[in-house]
C-alpha cells in the first residue's frame, strides 16, 4: 500500500448495543450458570469496547493492523473497528504557522531579517503518517529552508543608482514574492501530503547593524529625488516668468540682468526657508 485508502468502518451504535447485551447479560448469568461462558462473555465484550472509534469532523484516523496500514476514515461520525486495529489521529484541520525571524542574505548580500506565515492542512494521511517522521516539525524545517531560499533570488529594494534595477523586490513586490514562496513551500511539503493553502512575508527589515546606514541611504535618495523634482519646476517657473515679460514689455532686461534675475529666482524657488525680499527704491543701475 502506497497510497490513501478512505474506509467507512462498521456503525458504532449497533456494536455499542452489541457490547451492552453481551456485557451485562453475560453478568446476569453469573449466578445462574456455573460455567466459563459469562466469563468469556464479559472479555469479549471488553475486547469488543476497544474497537469503538470517533471520528470529528475535520478529522481523520489512520488505522494498522500488527504494522500494516488498512485505511484511514475521514468521515466524521461514530464507528466500530477492528479492536486489534491502532488508531493514529491526524487533524484535517487548517493550521497557522508563524516562523522565527531568520536572518538572512538577499541577493546583493545584504543581510535582513524575514519571516512567513504559512496557512496549511493534511490532505494525504498516509504520506503524512509514514512518509515523513513528524509531519508538523517536517513543516517547521522545510519552510525555514524556503524562506532562506527565497530570501537569496531577490534583493531587498531597488538600488538603480549602483546598477541594480530589479523587476522584483522583497519589499515592494509583495504578490510576486508571495506567490513565488507559496510554490515552492507547497513543492517542499507535497512529500508529506500537506496542503499549502497560504503563504506570505509576515516580516521584513534590514538587520541590526545594517539598519541605520539603510534608513539614511533611503533619506538621501529621497531628498536627491525631491531636489530634482524642485529645481525642474523652479527652472520650469522661471522660464514661464522670462517669456511672460518679454511678451508683455513689462521690463526691457539685457542678458546680464536676465541672468540677475535667474539667480535670484532659482534661490527662492529651491531654498528651503522662505526668502526675505529686499525692496530696492533706486534705479535699476543701483
Amino acid at each position: 500500500m502506497k497510497e490513501e485508502k478512505i474506509i467507512v468502518p462498521a456503525n458504532g451504535y449497533l456494536m455499542l448495543f452489541v457490547f451492552l447485551v453481551l456485557f451485562f447479560g453475560s453478568i446476569a448469568l453469573i449466578p445462574i450458570y456455573q460455567t466459563p461462558w459469562p466469563v468469556i462473555g464479559i472479555v469479549a465484550a471488553l475486547i469488543i469496547a476497544f474497537g469503538f472509534l470517533m471520528v470529528q469532523p475535520n478529522g481523520s484516523r489512520v488505522l494498522l493492523l500488527f504494522g500494516k496500514y488498512v485505511g484511514t476514515v475521514k468521515k466524521n461520525g461514530y464507528y466500530w473497528v477492528n479492536p486489534f486495529y491502532t488508531k493514529k489521529k491526524i487533524s484535517l484541520r487548517a493550521s497557522n504557522f508563524d516562523s522565527e525571524r531568520l536572518k538572512v542574505n538577499d541577493k546583493l548580500g545584504n543581510p535582513v531579517m524575514i519571516s512567513t506565515i504559512l496557512v496549511w492542512r493534511v490532505q494525504n494521511t498516509y504520506k503524512a503518517a509514514f512518509d515523513v517522521d513528524n509531519y508538523e516539525n517536517f513543516v517547521r524545517v522545510q519552510t525555514d529552508a524556503a524562506v532562506r531560499k527565497l530570501a537569496s533570488m531577490y534583493p531587498y529594494d531597488n538600488f538603480a543608482d549602483e546598477g541594480h534595477d530589479e523587476d522584483i523586490t522583497l519589499r515592494s513586490s509583495v504578490n510576486e514574492v508571495s506567490n513565488a514562496l507559496e510554490k515552492e513551500i507547497d513543492e517542499r511539503l507535497s512529500i508529506a501530503g500537506i496542503e499549502v493553502l497560504e503563504a506570505r512575508i509576515g516580516y521584513l527589515a534590514y538587520a541590526q547593524e545594517i539598519a541605520n546606514a539603510m534608513l539614511k541611504r533611503q533619506q538621501a535618495t529621497a531628498i536627491v529625488a525631491a531636489r530634482h523634482k524642485i529645481v525642474e519646476g523652479a527652472v520650469s517657473m522661471v522660464e514661464m516668468a522670462i517669456e511672460e515679460l518679454n511678451k508683455k514689455n513689462v521690463v526691457d532686461l539685457d542678458e546680464e540682468r536676465k541672468a540677475a534675475m535667474v539667480s535670484n529666482l532659482m534661490v527662492v524657488l529651491c531654498g528651503d526657508k522662505d526668502a526675505s525680499p529686499v525692496v530696492n527704491t533706486g534705479t535699476l543701475s543701483h
